[in-house]
């Protein structure tokens, strides 16, 4: 079933890339007491990922700060050490990367997708969504995995 506004984030545990190498962070260290935007990518380095949805967030990132939210993180069913270099690459410092390596999260919520005609295997579809102290408040997923419109930091911004 797909995780809905109003319901509560499962546990889960995504690899994030901290001075001292890969450690793990729960769903509770991530959004417990935070206001946190949470944007789900099917793959880093992606053209449309790369080039279309994450570049909003960084640039958008303190108009977005700004409006009450703690922190914005980004999520992919990649490995740590791929998010790190992508999150280098994109110069998207201050955002959180959480690896969904196993789509163990994207699964969870229901968001998940097969991306193997395309070589990628489990994937999790493209979305954006605020989450207040682990509950979700606003979803945006979009229908297509080649589009980041509705859940673009444009489109996010306007339900702040």
């Amino acid at each position: 079933m797909t995780i809905q506004v109003g319901d509560h984030l499962p546990q889960a545990t995504f690899r994030v890339m901290t001075a001292d190498g890969p450690a793990a962070k729960t769903t509770d260290d991530v959004f417990k007491g935070r206001r946190v935007v949470l944007v789900a990518v099917p793959g880093a380095f992606t053209p449309t990922c790369h080039r279309n949805h994450l570049p909003g967030y960084v640039a958008r990132r303190a108009e977005i700060l700004s409006r009450g939210v703690d922190a914005i993180a980004v999520t992919s069913v990649n490995d740590v050490f791929v998010l790190d270099a992508w999150s280098k690459a994109a110069g998207a410092e201050g955002i959180e990367f959480l690896a969904d390596g196993n789509g163990d999260f994207a699964k969870a919520i229901g968001l998940d997708m097969d991306g193997a005609g395309f070589g990628l295997g489990v994937r999790s579809k493209r979305y954006a969504m605020l989450v207040d102290d682990g509950v979700v408040r606003a979803l945006n997923v979009e229908d297509s995995p080649s589009k980041a419109e509705v859940s673009g930091a444009e489109t996010l911004l306007k339900s702040l």
